[in-house]
């Protein structure tokens, strides 16, 4: 990267693909200036890597050159980073821009979204020091899509209360109600780990899953994303 930073996310999903989107901090970005993030892949601990495509040191930062970034997992500190390329697109010694250490429960794979926790701002290398306020905010970024927002935790876990999905405990199929816009569901145990994905339905069958407690997570077509818990008997 021929300088540094980055502070837009948009994120969008499609039945099997995921991409992040990045609009912000317009102190340094042009508010147009967006950068596309797309899956590339998952790691050792089941968290989704994410890079702007394409890698090709010429994606254009405004007044700060050139840009390549990347969000992945750091498992020794446990915590999401956004990275930045040194400039040559290899990430070979890539540069910690922010970093969120809230919610990170292994229930998920995705990055938490900028409600959720604090997105904080690696100062030591962002000049000058504090330039988009800290850290990625509502009011200086925006950031949807493929997020999650709660710890999921059992008793953590939010949804729309127009939608629903029953029945809860379920042997054989679940239903979903309320929502219309449907683009994609996937199912994770408690390890994390991603057990069903497919195409949304507004019936879901989960006879071939053990015995025990599973996070339904439903994309829409409009890039939201409800997360709902369920125990399978």
């Amino acid at each position: 990267m021929k300088s540094l930073y980055l502070l837009c996310l948009a994120l969008g999903s499609s039945a099997f693909a995921q991409t992040i989107t990045f609009n912000g901090c317009h102190n340094l970005f042009d508010a147009d200036n967006t950068f596309i993030f797309n899956k590339i892949g998952v790691d050792a601990y089941n968290k989704n890597i994410y890079m702007t495509t394409p890698i090709n040191d010429q994606q254009s930062c405004s007044g700060l050159g050139i840009c390549e970034f990347k969000i992945q997992w750091n498992n020794a500190l446990t915590r999401w980073e956004f990275l930045a390329d040194e400039g040559y697109g290899t990430f070979t010694n890539p540069l910690l821009i922010y970093y969120n250490s809230t919610g990170n429960n292994n229930f998920v794979g995705n990055p938490p979204s900028i409600t959720f926790g604090t997105w904080v701002e690696n100062t030591a290398v962002t000049q000058p020091a504090g330039g988009c306020g800290g850290n990625l905010t509502p009011s200086n970024s925006t950031m949807t899509g493929d997020v999650h927002s709660t710890s999921l935790a059992v008793s953590d876990v939010k949804a729309d209360s127009k939608i629903q999905i029953f029945p809860n405990p379920v042997a054989d199929v679940i239903r979903i109600s309320g929502i219309d816009n449907g683009q994609s569901v996937q199912i994770y145990n408690m390890a994390g780990q991603l057990v069903k994905s497919e195409v949304f339905d507004q019936k879901i069958n989960v006879s071939q899953l053990t015995s025990g407690i599973y996070l339904l997570k439903i994309n829409t077509k409009n890039f939201q994303t409800h997360e709902f818990k369920f125990v399978k008997k």
